[in-house]
């Protein structure tokens, strides 16, 4: 199994100088802890039977138990998997919750089946690998394309293989099934929270503050409902068919409640039943990042802006809530030209976060109110984004610097924990 990506490792290597670790954690986390590929068989309604490639990757497991979700999607490979299981890794550290990381995927286009056999495929992928999950050995949660029912079809057949009631095996379940209230729109919230606390630190009022969100699925859904209740103006909306357009904004609960009932995204304002057209301009995603707005939020998939888009994007902020939305070369290039990124790690780490609360609580049968989640999830959010502004103040180094610096010291005391060449080379007394 081949290690994190170069960029990454040279990143970490980068990074290091500023942190207080031993060498030994920068070796572990270079190196995934284990991986399984497989094939999964599925039974179409025709008759023909199909297999899909399947993935799970686990990263670290020092601070606890290996925690990711599981994406489907056409592209999802080995690497990607093996990348996004190290972010989680960070993830987990830089909001100091007793997790690792792990990420899992089936290589399919969940488009093309129907309901039927989009559930015999998920409950194929835990047949699979259900020796390598555990809710002591590896939690997993939903990702791109996945969502509660999924979830709860792969707790079930878990459950089955096991033969007892498991809801503390997977996370992002629903609520009747042991999910926890707050979980749906957690990624989204954390963010959110991030934002708040910036605001407050800076005294910027919402009002008349614009902002374009690229992703229109639950994340992105979750952000702009949020945001719009503060009284920011939602001026872009995109989904993976191109994006809208207005400059007076959106009222986002007509486009929420269009989107969820056609799936379609389309400018529109609702009232009761009845919802009319409103002028919008119609703009592609790459033309979304270009905006003159003054937050822009990636919320979909990875690798959105790269060296030969950054020189486009004029939002002096970004919060990323998809995973790895900006390469590092472009990351850097946009500190120069002085936008700030919020980088994934800790601007979406509100939906990791929640997934732990939900372990949590199937562990021990006793359920929290939503407020309770969401209050639980501010304290950490808040906490996290307050360390890392620290490290940015003090280091004088970009946000995402700054968040690895974080969740390194953070890796390092697990680490040190253990011992290191420093502790084993001693003489001993």
């Amino acid at each position: 199994m081949a290690g994190i990506l170069q960029e990454s490792a040279a990143f970490l290597d980068a990074v290091a100088e500023h942190a207080e670790i031993d060498e030994e954690t920068l070796l572990r986390l270079k190196h995934p802890h284990a991986a399984l590929e497989f094939h999964i068989p599925v039974r179409m309604n025709d008759g023909r039977i199909e297999f899909y490639k399947a993935y799970r990757v686990h990263h670290n497991n020092m601070r606890g138990p290996c925690k990711g979700g599981i994406r489907y999607h056409p592209k999802v490979d080995m690497r990607e998997v093996n990348q996004l299981a190290f972010w989680m890794t960070m993830k987990c550290a830089v909001v100091s919750i007793p997790f690792g990381g792990a990420k899992g995927g089936i290589c399919v286009d969940p488009k093309s089946l129907n309901r039927v056999e989009l559930e015999r495929l998920s409950r194929g992928y835990i047949k699979q690998c259900a020796d390598f999950i555990g809710p002591d050995t590896d939690i997993p949660a939903p990702d791109i394309y996945t969502n509660e029912m999924i979830m709860g079809w792969m707790m079930d057949e878990y459950s089955k293989i096991v033969r007892r009631r498991c809801p503390e095996v997977i996370t992002g379940k629903p609520v009747a099934l042991g999910g926890s209230l707050g979980r749906n729109d957690a990624t989204a919230r954390g963010g959110y929270y991030g934002l708040k606390k910036l605001a407050a630190e800076r005294q910027w009022r919402p009002e008349g503050k614009r902002v374009a969100i690229q992703g229109f699925g639950n994340v992105g859904q979750h952000i702009a409902r949020l945001l719009f209740e503060d009284g920011y103006r939602i001026v872009a909306i995109s989904d993976s068919q191109g994006g809208i357009y207005r400059a007076d904004g959106f009222d986002v609960p007509s486009l929420v409640h269009v989107k969820q009932h056609s799936r379609a995204l389309s400018a529109v304002y609702c009232q009761g039943s009845v919802c009319e057209q409103v002028d919008a301009e119609q703009i592609t995603n790459q033309e979304l990042l270009a905006l003159d707005v003054d937050i822009l939020i990636p919320a979909a998939l990875g690798g959105q802006i790269t060296l030969d888009n950054c020189d486009q994007v004029s939002a002096p902020l970004i919060l990323e809530l998809a995973n790895g939305p900006i390469d590092l070369l472009a990351d850097q290039k946009l500190y120069e030209h002085g936008i700030e990124v919020i980088p994934d790690i800790l601007a979406n780490a509100g939906g990791v976060t929640v997934s732990y609360f939900e372990w949590v609580q199937n562990r021990s049968g006793y359920y929290w109110p939503e407020a309770e989640v969401h209050e639980k999830l501010k304290r950490i959010m808040d906490t996290a984004f307050a360390s890392v502004a620290l490290i940015v103040q003090s280091k004088q180094i970009a946000w995402r610097q700054a968040a690895y610096v974080q969740a390194l010291n953070v890796m390092g005391e697990a680490v040190r924990a253990l011992g290191t060449r420093a502790y084993f080379s001693e003489p001993q007394a």
